[in-house]
């Protein structure tokens, strides 16, 4: 009987542990150039990098670096390029930083004349989608609240969405093949 109790309890946390793991996501900063002090040249600043992409809780950013360090600092320090007071501070080279609330982070390169010519990035992270309530339907005479009587469709999913459905249906696959693995 200890062993049932045992392998439940192992399924469990496996289950538990592939979907933090699915659900969240690591971006790396600067993708394949990694995090250096630009050269003017760049087709995109880290700004733009960063607005291009949508930051969740529990995802990851990866820096990747050389004779530098990240700073992780409040906005008024990112604006001015101040090091002196980080509120914490990666030197290691390969620095993975986890979102754990949603709002702003403010990175800055350790040495503030990299910070000065762009080594800086703001990320914002999103809320918690919540599920919204379904509009009022449309009216049997046509006037429709707003919808175009030719039209019947629902608007389309936003990527967003598309990307949290995806997620899960990764999670309950990956639950399915665990708890297959370790009963077969």
């Amino acid at each position: 009987m200890a062993s049932a109790s045992i392998t439940f309890k192992t399924v469990l946390l496996s289950t538990i542990l592939a979907a933090v793991l699915v659900n969240s996501y690591r971006f790396e900063v600067g993708d394949e150039k990694g995090w250096i002090k630009p050269t003017g040249k760049d087709p995109q600043t880290y700004n733009q990098w960063a607005a291009k992409n949508r930051f969740h809780i529990g995802d990851t950013v990866y820096f990747k670096y050389r004779n530098d360090s990240v700073l992780e600092v409040n906005s008024a320090d990112y604006l001015n390029c101040n090091t002196s007071n980080p509120m914490s501070k990666f030197e290691d080279g390969n620095t993975v930083f986890q979102f754990d609330r949603s709002g702003f982070f403010y990175f800055i390169s350790g040495q503030s004349d990299h910070c000065k010519v762009g080594q800086k990035i703001i990320i914002r992270v999103m809320h918690p989608s919540e599920v919204e309530s379904p509009g009022p339907a449309p009216s049997p005479g046509g006037a429709g609240g707003g919808w175009d009587s030719d039209n019947w469709e629902p608007p389309g999913i936003n990527s967003t969405t598309k990307l949290y459905a995806l997620s899960y249906f990764t999670t309950v696959v990956t639950g399915l093949f665990i708890v297959l693995y370790l009963f077969m």
